[in-house]
């Protein structure tokens, strides 16, 4: 080889020499700042994810990076707070080496958004910053666990019956015996919600929470004051009356007098209840013959209005016709028409139903909702309670006339409504096939008739579980969502609040009589079939649906 060869040949080694020595040298030196980071994130079992939602309110999350953590830097620099204003969330941390694992102390509010933010402040034990920070959204969902103990479906029937009885047996007047308008009203009796009080107490009896000779003095004391004490107006009953007094208390400003259709709801029930009380006792004699005085002394034919060929609902000495609210299908009112047509003393005439309740068939709906035909009423049916307050007595089993089959109207109906919230287009915390129900309730927004078309994200467990006679399966796995699921927050010492609002974690703390009623009632209606079957049995209630042509199917 050539010297000049040779010398090329040296300072070729010599170069890759130094570089593999550089090369060797920059292994041993310490990882550069950034390299910390965010490998993994799991929460309630998913993985890496943009955001979590339906969570589960018992929250863990494992956290794995590419280093072992700092436990030191934890606390202050992965949080846990409400994406809307609220202090952080308490957490506890566990690390084993590049895994942390953290727990909130408490359960989570259900069906509501955190914010989980992992800040730069996080380092490694070899003191590196983790690279970048992260924030993940999560929101809950139901809490899984039960809140009561599983129990027979009859036994869990039997003890929402009892408890939400105990509104009317606590909450009534203890001068009227009249059922409260609601938990916080009292003097303010309520007129429908004292005759759905009146049902619940037959059915009381028949299941054993209180004896027949309680609820017949409770009832007594209820008609005696109706009779001697309270203002009436052709017979007619004010919607809230003065419990200690008997007088009326105005419902608004021109509503100072008769409303008919409060009057109706009282009527079904009293009704009811002489057709129960139907020994040779003294007691139950006594009772049949004055709540038989107090019906045959209401005069229907003077709400039509100088003799129109309509029902007008409410009339005052003061306003007289102010108000000018015509009773006109299809809502809760049938039942009106029903024991006007069906009074011994001041009848109307079918013309009156067919003109003025049916509009000569302008009640009809007749179109189509998720699949479903509705009979009769207004788009997607309106609120629940349609199907409820004409049927506590009423049994539509079988029932039909000109304009409907009105177990197809009342099942159509409540699908409607249910299928609604299944679907739930309007992409509300909870709804499901399991939590559904849209009527007349409170709200966090105040009270509000509650519908498809006037969905604010209110469920009112009445909806669902006074429909059990048209819909056994899906009132079932409400009411197991209801007490199961939500026990925590809705079961009370009277039974299911009001109403609640999963979107935003609001829950009621009040009853209203009128919407407890109706599970007590219905529900015994799906069990026996026993009001429905007291109600029919009564000979003025029998002729009044022959008149308005009603056919029925006899067992």
């Amino acid at each position: 080889m050539s010297k000049v060869r040779f010398q090329q040949w040296s300072c070729f080694l010599l170069f890759f020499g130094m570089i593999f020595l550089a090369s060797c040298g920059s292994k041993e030196e310490p990882p550069v700042s950034g390299t910390f980071q965010l490998a993994e994130i799991e929460i309630n079992g998913v993985v890496n994810a943009a955001s979590y939602a339906e969570v589960d309110p018992n929250l863990h999350v494992t956290l794995t990076f590419s280093d072992n953590v700092d436990p030191n830097t934890l606390q202050n620099n992965i949080t846990l707070q409400p994406t809307t204003a609220g202090q952080a969330v308490a957490l506890t941390y566990h690390t084993e080496g590049n895994t942390v694992a953290i727990q909130s102390t408490t359960p989570l509010n259900q069906f509501t958004a955190y914010r989980l933010t992992i800040n730069t402040g996080l380092k490694s034990v070899s003191g590196n910053p983790i690279s970048t920070g992260k924030i993940y959204t999560i929101t809950t969902g139901i809490d899984p666990v039960d809140k009561f103990p599983r129990i027979s479906d009859e036994e869990l029937l039997t003890l929402v019956q009892k408890q939400t009885f105990n509104y009317f047996w606590d909450f009534g007047h203890p001068v009227s015996g009249m059922a409260r308008e609601r938990t916080t009203s009292g003097n303010t009796v309520t007129t429908g919600g004292t005759g759905f009080g009146v049902m619940a107490m037959i059915v009381a009896v028949e299941r054993g929470f209180i004896t027949k000779e309680e609820a017949l003095n409770r009832i007594q004391t209820i008609v005696t004051f109706l009779e001697t004490r309270t203002t009436r107006y052709h017979g007619a009953f004010a919607h809230w009356i003065h419990g200690e007094t008997g007088e009326t208390l105005p419902f608004s400003t021109y509503d100072n007098g008769a409303d008919l259709v409060e009057t109706s709801l009282l009527f079904q029930g009293l009704l009811t209840a002489r057709q129960y009380f139907n020994s040779d006792a003294a007691g139950e004699i006594k009772l049949r013959e004055d709540i038989t005085r107090l019906w045959e002394e209401i005069d229907w034919t003077w709400f039509q209005k100088e003799d129109e060929k309509v029902l007008y609902w409410h009339w005052s000495p003061q306003h007289e016709w102010h108000q000018n609210l015509k009773i006109q299908g299809w809502n809760e009112s049938l039942i009106t028409y029903l024991l006007a047509a069906a009074s011994p003393t001041y009848p109307i005439s079918k013309e009156v139903y067919d003109e003025g309740w049916a509009r000569n068939g302008g009640m009809r709906n007749g179109a189509s909702y998720h699949g479903i035909t509705l009979p009769l009423g207004p788009n997607y049916g309106g609120p629940m309670f349609f199907a409820h307050y004409s049927f506590l007595g009423l049994n539509p089993n079988g029932l039909k006339d000109q304009y409907a089959d009105y177990m197809e109207q009342n099942r159509n109906h409540a699908m409607i409504n249910y299928s609604y919230c299944v679907e739930n287009p309007q992409g509300y915390s909870g709804y499901s096939e399991h939590c559904w129900g849209l009527t007349a309730s409170d709200g966090n927004q105040g009270y509000s008739a509650h519908s498809p078309t006037n969905d604010r994200g209110v469920i009112a467990p009445t909806a669902a579980l006074a429909s059990m006679p048209y819909m056994p399966e899906e009132s079932m796995r409400a009411l197991h969502f209801f007490y199961y699921k939500l026990g925590d927050k809705l079961w009370a010492e009277h039974g299911f609040v009001d109403a609640f609002n999963l979107s935003e974690n609001w829950f009621d703390n009040q009853h209203i009589a009128i919407d407890q009623g109706p599970i007590i009632i219905m529900i015994e209606n799906y069990r026996t079939g026993l009001p429905w079957n007291l109600f029919m049995g009564i000979p003025e209630i029998q002729a009044g649906l022959t008149k308005l042509g009603f056919q029925q199917r006899k067992n």
